[in-house]
This record gives C-alpha cells, structure tokens and sequence, in this order.
C-alpha cells in the first residue's frame, strides 16, 4: 500500500482556532435541553470519575457532538490517562467510536509546551493553559488524518470539538486492544518490520511522533496501529531531530530485547534515508504480529 500524495511534507497544517468554540457558548447559555443532557450523563453509574474530566464546557462539547451527529449514545470507559480518558460511544448508524477527554485543569501543561514551542501555528496561545490543552487535541486531530494519509494505521479521526476527539475505536471496551508492551510477540521481525515501515511513512509525511514506544502502538485482530499522535511535530519543529532520536531509541530497544539485531542509529537511517528495498506488507492479509491476547503484566 503505497502512501498518499501529501502537499509539501513538512508544512503546517490549517491554521488551528482555539478561540472559544459553540461548546462554550452552550456552557454559558446552559439551556434546558443541555441541563438535562448534562444530568443524564452525570447519572450514568460508570462515569462516576473526577468532577474534572466531566465540567460544563466538556458536557457540552459532547452535547454539541451528539447535535452534529457525531455521536448517538455515551458508553463507559475504554482507558484513563495523566491527561484524558477515552471513553466507548456509539456513532451513527450504530458504529463503534472513542471519545478522548483531555482535561484542561489537569494536563501537563509545560510538558504540552515542549511540543508546541517553535511551532508558528501556536505563537499567539503564549502562557493560556486553556488555549494550548485546546490547540493539543485539534493538533492530534490533523496528525492522525496525515499519518492516514501516508498510509499509516492509526484511530480514523472523525471530529474535534473543544477538549473531545472523536476516533474510530481500535477493538471493543470489552475486548480493548493491547500496548505492545502488554502482549508476547509471535514474530518480532514482522512487527520490527511494520514499526519501522510506520516511522519512515511518518517521516516521508514530514512528521515525527515524538514519544514511539511499545506503550503507543497498540495491536487488535493481528494488525498494529500507532496512537497519541497529540505531541507529533513536524521534521521543521526545531526539536524533531531529537524527538526522532529518542522514537528510535526507544523502539531499538524493545525489539533488541525481541531479539532483532537493531540499533538507534540503524533504525534512523532507515527511516530518513530509505534505500530501494521492498517495503514492509502491511495489507490486511499479511502475517499478523502478533495474537493480542498475551499479557507481560507490564502495564503503565
């Protein structure tokens, strides 16, 4: 499967709006039929979280998905991290999709910085917590469709709004895909080969992801898709090189453990200075990597 065309790899994207959003608008008017809304939800036994993840202009950005027709029903949690959670819903038609919540309030903000400083698209956000958490989740909404487009397996991107990202849901909450770092590699060359084949589409696409390791690439049904593609910059941000290094780094070091014969370099040089060589299969009838049912008790 040979990559989309991208226009000029490496350029930004659409300039991202993170002024306030109709979800704040809705927040503030709070009408009767949000009120109810915002109940409905809050009495649903398994959200029962932190007040945090669930705040009125979060509500209502959810609200605001469900009119678009976004999102038909509300379901419970699929996984919970340091800065969002990510929830099961039903879209239309009665597709399966993921909600991710970034909580504002309790995200790492300076880390968020690291990624976004140098970046022109974010100039103008400066030292507004609110205005980069919100700029991060519409940041990860176009790296996902560039990663699609070059041919890379991710979450398909389906809506952004405010602090929701809603994607395609990669398994089912009862039967969740798992970290790489979580199953037993049948076949670490096949899987070495795919990983490898991602970073150098990524990169081919002018993209870099910034934190690759066996804990962001997830395997389901034998196939592997890369995800928390939120702090991927472009090969122009003034950081990418070292962000690449340590992409590298982290996954020479996971598959040497596999028993690949690899190293950081080997892998860099691979993935920005492709030689003419068969690419990876990465069709759909290609040797899965693995059976996703192995756990190393390895979680994080």
């Amino acid at each position: 499967m040979a990559p989309d065309a991208v226009d000029s790899p490496g350029d930004e994207f659409d300039e991202i709006e993170v002024a306030d959003s109709e979800a704040d608008a809705i927040a503030r008017r709070q009408d009767e039929a949000f009120d109810e809304f915002r109940k409905r939800i809050k009495n649903v036994e398994s959200l029962k979280v932190e007040a945090s993840v669930f705040d009125d202009a979060t509500l209502a950005a959810i609200y605001k998905l469900v009119q678009d027709s976004h999102v038909a029903a509300f379901g419970g949690p699929v996984s919970t991290g340091k800065e969002a959670n990510v929830y099961e819903a039903l879209g239309p038609d009665e597709t399966e999709v993921a909600l991710k919540l970034y909580r504002i309030n309790a995200s790492d903000f300076q880390e968020m910085r690291s990624y976004l400083a140098g970046d022109p698209r974010f100039d103008g956000i400066g030292s507004d917590k609110k205005k980069t958490v919100l700029a991060w989740v519409r940041k990860e909404f176009a790296n996902l469709r560039r990663a699609m487009r070059a041919g890379v397996r991710v979450p398909e991107p389906i809506a952004v709004e405010r602090n929701v990202l809603v994607m395609d849901l990669v398994g089912h909450a009862a039967d969740r895909a798992r970290r790489l770092a979580e199953v037993s590699v049948e076949n670490p060359e096949t899987a070495f080969g795919v990983v490898r084949e991602y970073m150098q589409r990524l990169y081919a696409a002018g993209l870099v992801h910034g934190d690759l390791s066996e804990y962001n690439l997830i395997i389901y049904g034998g196939e592997l898709f890369v995800i928390d593609l939120g702090q991927a910059v472009t090969v122009h941000h003034p950081n990418a090189e070292e962000f690449l290094i340590r992409d590298c780094e982290n996954v020479a070091a996971f598959f040497s453990r596999q028993g690949i014969e690899t190293d950081a370099e080997q892998l860099r040089r691979f993935v920005t200075e492709p030689e003419p060589e068969p690419a990876a299969d990465l069709t759909d009838d290609s040797e899965p990597v693995g059976d996703g049912t192995g756990d190393s008790g390895d979680e994080r």
